[in-house]
């Protein structure tokens, strides 16, 4: 089986402020990236469109109409200092959605062996009832769900390495038993959610937050040392990834110091969990990243790794 790669154009059309990090370039990047000759046998496809339905599956009804209501048909509007909306932006985060959802249900369904989805905008700061960070709705909260709900798995796991801590994927899975949220990032940094001392109601959110100039050391240590024992404990029946890539040296939102190899490594590991507990279930989703070369070095060794490549 190979690895399903999801993305659509429609998701350069979410336009932002000039000089915004969260740009359209950042898929050009991962395109470009997987272009190399060793992603040839890669099986793409395009991030459908998905029903309003499945955001509803993580967020608030209000919220969720608002929200399509708020979507410009000119210009850009500002939800709050970092997260705005555009015309096009909408069917780009329904892309997101969509994305995340239909490379889940791939995946569960055995056509492919795991999936990467390159959508943006990013979604792991989304909460139940509020945009921030970039983000509106959770891709990989909803993906989670709707693996449970539509095929019955009692336990999934959603391991996020992005620089910022995923606070809305902590938010929407709190008091859930049957998911294990897991994340390294850097503290303090945004959103300032993510101590180690936030653990949910139920012990399934497992936050090792690494220190300003952290690099591959730190990074690797927290994964073998806290997260992996977490995981294989809770032996998930799906691996879902915030593939974020702004732990890279070179990215200018934060100051950890890791190379793309490490993005490689930790995704063999957590392949390596699947393959025990999940049958070798793996989705990982686009989170962020936001140095053009960081990102495009990080997104291939990933994606190498997915592949076997």
């Amino acid at each position: 089986m190979s690895t399903l790669y999801l993305s659509h154009e429609a998701c350069l059309d979410h336009a932002t402020p000039s000089g915004h990090p969260e740009r359209a370039d950042r898929l050009r990047a991962v395109e470009e990236a997987l272009t190399e000759e060793r992603f040839v046998l890669l099986d793409r496809d395009e991030a459908p469109e998905a029903d309003i339905e499945l955001a509803l599956l993580c967020h608030n009804e209000h919220y969720v109409t608002e929200l399509r209501q708020m979507a410009p048909t000119s210009g850009i509007i500002y939800l709050d200092g970092d997260t705005s909306m555009s015309p096009g932006t909408w069917e780009a985060v329904m892309r997101g959605v969509g994305g995340a959802v239909a490379a889940t249900e791939s995946v569960m369904s055995g056509r492919h062996k795991n999936a990467f989805v390159a959508v943006r905008p990013p979604g792991h700061h989304a909460e139940i009832a509020k945009p921030m960070g970039f983000c509106f709705f959770d891709n990989v909260a909803i993906a989670a769900r709707y693996a449970q709900r539509t095929f019955g798995i009692e336990r999934a796991a959603i391991v996020d390495f992005d620089v910022h801590h995923g606070n809305g994927t902590q938010d929407i899975f709190w008091a859930d038993k049957s998911v294990m949220y897991c994340s390294t990032h850097q503290m303090p940094l945004f959103p300032g959610t993510g101590a180690r001392g936030e653990r949910g109601e139920h012990d399934t959110i497992v936050n090792a937050p690494l220190a300003s100039e952290d690099g591959s050391l730190e990074f690797r240590s927290a994964f073998e040392n806290l997260i992996l024992p977490q995981l294989t404990k809770f032996s998930p029946e799906l691996v879902i990834i915030s593939a974020g890539f702004d732990a890279h040296y070179r990215d200018p939102l934060a100051s950890l110091n890791l190379r793309a190899e490490d993005f490689g490594w930790v995704t063999r590991k957590l392949m390596d969990l699947a393959d025990k507990t999940a049958g070798g279930r793996v989705v990982s989703v686009l989170e962020g990243g936001y140095d053009l070369q960081g990102l495009k070095e990080s997104v291939s060794a990933h994606v190498a790794a997915l592949t076997g490549a």
